[in-house]
């Protein structure tokens, strides 16, 4: 249980400057060091208007303990992932709330190659540091910063996953959310032959349009309306640190990511047959299903960028994806990105000649789902210990809450690792009706 608020289970996230402030920051930073025996590590920031002064207190924090900072400023998440392992860094920083409202900020981390810095993984133990004032003594010689652009070197990368040759000239809605997404599209735009829809594109502190996160149903409309309005071939959103993309088909219907996981599944294993396919246990027998005709292994880990990324390196998984958006790549120093994905699947309509609604259909109609469905529960242990006992029968595992398998459907009920929630996910094997059922027979008993 974290003594410092905004430390959670995978990354800091507050509200500032209650939970999260320039001294917290300056003391994050001298820790960091200790924890990874850092010479050098790379920040970068969001958008937040708090951002700056955190990433500048930041710096300081990692060059009095003696490292030097590479600073790559106004960036995504994922910028920071490939820098620390294109770099050779000892570790990377990203300032970020990501999705949430305006007051809160936060920080991500990785140590060498990229290799996620959770709770029970280092950030306790940075936590523990700062509340008991052991900071580790002051550098004799404080390390320097270097200002650089690394937005060159992150689009070359990008290279390995795509061909803008391959790519038909679409007209596509790209719905940045006034988040940091917009700096790095206007940078492809020239490359691709695609002619962009540009929604609330300029990256703005005050989300004058809403907090960027596509996972809630309003954040949707626009996207939507943009793409109805335009006549769009496709749509795609971003969150506020563009780790996720969200897709919507050329009528404006929004694509659950687990179909997601599924076609970009089959357009990789079509290329490397036989390799190692990473999901996670909430919607799982699409992405089975589809993994195994394709000729790839599929092999489950619990939700999570940690638990994914490590799942990932055991056993050298060439992709792993979430029903979240989350989509995380072996060349990508195995971790995830919201720009690959909306690449690979513009080049795997063109290369299928088909629109993206017929590339899902099919997956959809087979294995139709609820979505993820949130409930406040005062005690979620306890509620998934009822629910457990109240759903007899049944193949069941616990690698990730509740998952219980019948023949014609299945649930996945899992506890959030920061608020008290309970996460429900529910599908079936080609019969909606009975899907809407058991979802709405499932919400009776969590809820009541």
């Amino acid at each position: 249980m974290s003594k410092i608020p905004g430390f959670k289970a995978y990354d800091i996230r507050g509200k500032v400057p209650s939970e999260l402030n320039e001294t917290l920051a300056y003391n994050i930073g001298r820790t960091f060091v200790q924890l990874v025996q850092a010479k050098t590590v790379v920040i970068g920031h969001d958008i937040r208007k708090s951002s700056e002064s955190l990433s500048a207190a930041l710096a300081d924090g990692i060059t009095d303990a003696g490292a030097d900072v590479i600073d790559i400023g106004l960036c995504g998440t994922e910028m920071i992932y490939f820098s620390t392992s294109f770099l050779g860094t000892d570790g990377g920083i990203m300032i970020t709330a990501s999705h949430n409202p305006p007051e809160y900020n936060g920080m991500k981390f990785v140590k060498k190659d990229s290799v996620p810095v959770g709770y029970g993984g280092g950030l306790d133990k940075i936590e523990e540091w700062i509340t008991s004032g052991q900071l580790g003594e002051k550098a004799a010689v404080k390390g320097s910063v270097t200002n650089r652009d690394i937005s060159a070197e992150f689009l070359e990368n990008l290279k390995k996953f795509y061909d803008p040759k391959k790519i038909n000239p679409y007209k596509v809605v790209v719905n940045a959310g006034n988040g940091c997404i917009g700096p790095i599209l206007e940078k492809l735009e020239p490359v691709l032959p695609i002619n962009m829809v540009k929604v609330f594109f300029e990256p703005d502190s005050d989300f004058p349009n809403g907090v960027p996160n596509p996972m809630i149903e309003e954040c949707r409309i626009p996207t939507i309306n943009a793409v109805t309005e335009n006549k769009a071939d496709l749509g795609v959103a971003w969150d506020g640190d563009y780790d996720r993309c969200f897709f919507f088909d050329e009528k404006g219907n929004f694509i659950e990511g687990y179909y997601v996981v599924g076609l970009l599944a089959r357009s990789i294993l079509a290329k490397f047959k036989g390799e190692n396919i990473i999901h996670d246990p909430r919607l799982t027998w699409n992405t089975v299903e589809i993994v195994k005709e394709a000729g790839g292994n599929p092999v489950q880990s619990p939700s999570g960028h940690a638990f994914i990324k490590e799942k990932m390196r055991e056993v050298n998984a060439i992709y792993g994806g979430e029903m979240s958006a989350h989509h995380y790549f072996r060349d990508n120093a195995y971790s995830d990105s919201g720009v690959i994905p909306f690449l690979l699947v513009l080049q795997l309509m063109s290369e299928e000649g088909k629109k993206f609604s017929e590339l899902v259909e099919a997956m959809i109609a087979k294995y139709p789902c609820s979505g993820e469905i949130n409930s406040t529960i005062a005690d979620p242990a306890a509620k998934i210990k009822e629910i457990d006992a109240l759903y007899t029968g049944g193949e069941r595992d616990y690698i990730d809450g509740l998952s219980v398998d019948y023949p014609e459907w299945r649930f996945n009920l899992r506890m959030s690792n920061t608020e008290p929630i309970i996460r429900l996910n529910v599908e079936s094997r080609g019969d909606a009706a009975l899907m809407k059922a058991k979802t709405e027979e499932l919400l009776k008993a969590i809820r009541g």
